[in-house]
């Protein structure tokens, strides 16, 4: 999209990318891998999302590379428990401390993290701002709670950041995990094949993405509208613009305040 500045009701957008690459931090070093290791008691359920698609395509480029451990091979006994009931009484059961302190002590024995995250309901909300910053990062480290949480001691301890993918509860946090990853890898050059698609995506500059479509032109009498066919890229750009601006304040006006 064209550099330019609009105002609409006395909004101003700004669409220069390359300052809201930098505002926001959407500019990677140079090519180089991200390492994301995700910490489960439930891991079968990752398998899907991490190894499809351009999560995939990423990997195999060696753009980023995961490692999902399960917490119960670091339990200890016959049956390799891992849980717990809740001191005080309450309902459910919680993800004990040894285990997990035990993967997360080997893992930064291995290599500095940038990053250790536990995927919490109460941790702060995941939104594209984080990503931009998360994608900066070199090693990370993602815990997934499940039951009713995790030993309350880890994150006192251990936990340097917690996100949350909002204002609900999951029966654990791989789904969470697996969110926040997709979101992550596909802001690394090169895991999209035009990276500049996803520096214009809904978020970006704090607006929703405006209309696309693509061929046929007309569809059972439903028509791509004429200017985006003109071929006058300035003209484009505005309508977009204008666009992006008027889905923003009937879908999300919070986003332009």
């Amino acid at each position: 999209m064209l550099p330019s500045l609009l105002s609409v009701n006395n909004i101003q957008v700004n669409f220069q990318f390359n300052k809201i690459m930098k505002s926001q931090k959407c500019i990677r070093r140079k090519k180089g891998s991200i390492r994301i290791d995700i910490i489960s008691a439930v891991p079968q359920l990752l398998e899907s999302p991490l190894n499809y698609s351009i999560v995939q395509r990423a990997k195999e480029k060696g753009l980023v590379y995961i490692q999902v451990h399960n917490i119960r091979d670091y339990a200890t006994g016959k049956y390799k428990k891992i849980d717990d009931y809740n001191y005080g009484g309450d309902a459910g059961m919680v993800l004990m401390v040894e285990p997990i302190y035990k993967i997360i002590t080997k893992l930064k024995r291995e290599r500095k993290y940038d990053e250790i995250i536990f995927l919490s309901p109460d941790g702060q909300t995941f939104n594209q701002q984080c990503a931009n910053s998360l994608s900066l990062c070199k090693n990370l480290i993602l815990l997934c709670g499940h039951y009713k949480g995790i030993d309350y001691r880890i994150r006192e301890h251990l936990i340097t950041k917690e996100i949350s993918i909002g204002d609900y509860v999951l029966s654990g946090g791989e789904i969470a995990a697996a969110a926040i990853t997709d979101t992550i890898v596909r802001l690394i050059p090169g895991a999209i094949s035009d990276e500049t698609s996803a520096l214009t995506d809904s978020f970006q500059n704090s607006l929703l993405e405006g209309p696309i479509y693509t061929r046929p032109a007309v569809f059972k009498g439903w028509k791509v509208p004429d200017i985006l066919l003109s071929g006058n890229h300035k003209k484009i750009s505005e309508w977009q613009e204008e666009q992006a601006i008027k889905r923003t304040r009937a879908l999300r006006p919070d986003l332009l305040k």
